[in-house]
């Protein structure tokens, strides 16, 4: 009977959809970088965890580094589609620029384990991915940068601010998030955005 019933259990567990195993090996990853730091952390305690073999992280990811790389770059490419959606509607530019703001700030609180490894991190990487990384985040403030610009042509937003300077000083707060937000805090990331949002917006009244 005994036999029986683990039968039964294992088929239950046969039948469960497997997690990707590069999906696997990123969560793993992510939580031992998290735990221990980067470099404390082995490819051999990434596979463990992850329950594959060497061979299976190498023929997805090339490296320890690669991981590392990933970690932030699948937040990155996140933020930028759903920034270029919002960006692109038909909406007001000043109700544009504030969906980008509040979603890139509650996306960043929601995934800050992966933003406080990359920054702790990233000057461990390879200088190339280094490079590619600084390119997207460039491309996403110069996105952000082209909606103040628009507004301010426009007339909704004052001209006299740059618009460099807003987007710096904007995306500095907003990398410091993982120093003092807290999920179980007073606020949630969604409320942190709407309130930086707002800080941004009055920044720019006219």
């Amino acid at each position: 009977m005994a036999r029986a019933a683990n039968d039964r259990g294992d088929a239950r567990e046969d039948s469960a959809p497997a997690e990707p195993v590069p999906q696997r090996l990123l969560a793993m990853a992510t939580r031992l970088f998290a735990e221990q730091g980067f470099e404390m952390t082995s490819v051999q305690q990434i596979v463990d965890a992850a329950g594959v073999t060497k061979g299976a992280m190498y023929h997805y990811f090339g490296s320890k580094d690669d991981l590392l790389y990933e970690v932030y770059a699948r937040l990155l490419r996140e933020q930028t589609a759903r920034m270029e959606s919002a960006a692109d509607s038909r909406a007001p530019v000043q109700e544009r620029l504030r969906s980008v703001a509040v979603d890139v700030v509650a996306t960043t609180a929601a995934n800050l384990d992966d933003t406080v490894i990359f920054f702790r991190s990233m000057h461990l990487l390879h200088p190339d991915k280094q490079a590619e990384v600084r390119a997207e985040r460039r491309r996403y403030h110069e996105r952000v940068r082209e909606l103040i610009e628009e507004g301010q042509r426009d007339g909704v937003f004052r001209a006299d601010r740059s618009a460099d300077l807003v987007v710096d000083f904007f995306f500095g707060a907003v990398h410091h998030l993982g120093t003092w937000f807290r999920k179980d805090g007073e606020l949630s990331g969604e409320q942190v955005g709407e309130q930086f949002a707002d800080l941004l917006l009055a920044s720019l009244r006219r």
